[in-house]
């Protein structure tokens, strides 16, 4: 049985998420960064998803995390 992981925008989103608060990926680096940690054949998905949804490659990871909450220490 072949499965494969279906990487909507937020799927793509929740990854970046991850790997900025685990500390793998800074906010300001571009949003290819993200490629490392997905694997290369699920990775042309991800570029398609990003495409269709007005993301470039260049992009800032930033731009995929919106809004953020900050708490006080």
């Amino acid at each position: 049985m072949k499965t494969s992981v279906k990487y909507d925008i937020n799927a793509i989103k929740d990854e970046a998420r991850q790997r900025v608060d685990k500390g793998l990926v800074d906010r300001h680096q571009p949003i290819y960064a993200l490629c490392k940690y997905i694997p290369g054949r699920e990775w042309v998905c991800v570029e398609i998803e990003l495409e269709e949804n007005d993301f470039l490659l260049r992009d800032r990871i930033i731009d995929l995390l919106g809004r953020e909450d900050w708490q006080e220490d």
